[in-house]
């Protein structure tokens, strides 16, 4: 026999070298599915962190790259007018940073599509601090409006610094890597030139949607416009919309004691949001999470459970400051005379005739434009999401004609007072509008104990200036809410009883 048939055959080479091949593909598949496919949000086990920074589900939908985040304000100073050398991230805008948090509260994380993505959650409406002196450090309270965060400033730097000629890969790769990121070839090379130029288009996309910010006046922090964004998911058509609807900024809410709040004194459900245009809390917070990005199918039902069951049962932080003890019981049959029926018999008890019910407008005198911003086709759309899923479609939503009566709870962090935020103290709110200031500076942290609310005659605070409202302003305005049954006739004293007892809340 020769030797020639003694060697091994070309085709046992070629399958040994398809294995390999086939072998090298798996790996290779194998590490792509893992890096690109991976879903892995941060979690966190108490439910104060898991509030504060847990995902909802947004980061899928609107999660800008973790690094394009921490990189913006650097990139884009001249989009944050009020940005100190000493700020982190975007403290320019009323966002809270807590120790060595590299993200502000009401900001989560996420492993997705390849890196890692951050967005919206609840805690960013819902959170704030508070100072009882001008030296003190802010303290973080949970579950109150967030009175300082701008929410309008942050879409506007968003949308203004990713359509600079600023935001490019030539630019932003060395300021990632001037920051510690240590890219590796794969994500300087691929994943975020590719993660840039997405960014940029959805973005684009957004302000187009949301576009009806553009014919609005400066929101100013603590105030929100939740309706006419919802209007975003179904391509709401901004040009030909009545005039009307466009503004409909009001306050951003306290979210205590949800559980108090599903049965009103008839048995039926409370009347929620500012307007009562839902009566059904799990929907109320569902909707409500469309704000941080959690829109059908991508929210986390989950996660978002977690925050829903904790806030059943949270409770409204106590007045704390000294009380007058003698001074409130003088106000306590103040109370009962003109708030109970509608606002409850106490900040622990919701029980009245009135609350929980929509009072109609022509009662309650308040400025329309919130009102008229939530229109009869919104609730009829909206009807419409969820259809897939029986336990989550909206059933609830209606347009109403006027404004909710709601309870006190924890009234003394919920200033500015009215649904817009237009009158800055409860002192103020028992004055007939007349009296009540014209304009005066929002955002603030430092408290006032004797009026009830936040200081707004300082134009600073700690170190930038503050927004000056004004309720000549479209959507501002501070009328209603007095006559009469509302105990803008009592004299002085009688008012200031009234007050002192509301500190018991």
């Amino acid at each position: 026999m020769s030797s020639s048939e003694n060697a091994p055959q070309p085709t046992n080479k070629w399958k040994v070298a398809v294995i390999i091949v086939a072998i090298l593909l798996l790996i290779i598949a194998a590490y792509a599915a893992n890096r690109f496919l991976t879903d892995d949000a941060v979690e966190y086990d108490d439910i104060e962190s898991h509030f504060k920074y847990g995902s909802i589900g947004g980061e899928r939908n609107l999660g800008i790259p973790y690094w394009l985040w921490q990189v913006a304000p650097e990139v884009c100073p001249e989009f944050l007018p009020d940005k100190l050398p000493t700020d982190r991230g975007l403290e320019s805008i009323g966002m809270i940073y807590e120790g060595d948090n590299t993200l502000p509260v009401g900001v989560s994380s996420r492993r997705h599509l390849g890196l890692d993505r951050v967005f919206l959650n609840c805690a960013v409406c819902h959170t704030s601090t508070i100072r009882k002196e001008e030296d003190d450090e802010p303290e973080l309270v949970l579950g109150m409006p967030a009175n300082r965060f701008d929410l309008m400033g942050f879409e506007r730097f968003f949308f203004q610094c990713m359509a600079s000629q600023n935001f490019n890969r030539s630019n932003l790769i060395p300021r990632i890597d001037e920051m510690g990121a240590d890219l590796d070839l794969i994500d300087r090379y691929l994943v975020y030139p590719i993660a840039i130029w997405l960014t940029q288009e959805r973005l684009a996309l957004l302000s187009s949607r949301l576009a009806f910010y553009k014919y609005q006046p400066h929101w100013g922090p603590g105030r929100v416009d939740t309706f006419n964004a919802a209007k975003a998911i179904f391509n709401w058509n901004w040009e030909l919309a009545d005039p009307q609807e466009i503004i409909g900024t009001a306050d951003f809410p306290s979210i205590w004691e949800q559980a108090k709040r599903k049965t009103r004194d008839d048995g039926q459900p409370m009347e929620l949001h500012w307007d009562g245009n839902n009566d059904r809390v799990e929907e109320r917070n569902l909707s409500a999470a469309f704000g941080g990005g959690a829109i059908p199918p991508i929210t986390e039902h989950e996660a978002l459970g977690r925050i829903e069951d904790w806030l059943m049962e949270l409770p409204a932080p106590g007045f704390p400051f000294p009380i007058d003890n003698a001074l409130a019981e003088k106000g306590r049959p103040l109370y009962a005379q003109y708030c109970a029926d509608c606002h409850g018999k106490s900040g622990t008890d919701f029980s009245g005739s009135r609350v929980g019910h929509v009072e109609p407008l022509e009662n309650i005198g308040t400025d329309r434009w919130r009102l008229d911003s939530y229109t009869r086709d919104l609730a009829v759309n909206q009807g419409n999401l969820y259809t897939g899923d029986e336990r989550y479609r909206f059933k609830r939503f209606r347009k109403t004609y006027g404004y909710a009566n709601m309870p006190l709870d924890g009234i003394w962090l919920r200033a500015p007072y009215l649904h817009n935020g237009s009158v800055p103290t409860l002192r103020d709110l028992l004055e007939p509008s007349s009296n009540r200031p014209a304009q005066f500076y929002r955002g603030n942290d430092l408290y006032d104990p004797n009026k009830m609310g936040f200081v707004t005659s300082q134009s600073m605070a700690l170190g930038r200036p503050l927004f000056l409202f004004d309720v000549n302003v479209d959507g501002n305005g501070n009328a209603g809410h007095e006559g009469y049954q509302y105990g803008t006739e009592l004299n002085n004293d009688q008012k200031d009883a009234l007050v002192e007892f509301l500190k018991t809340f």
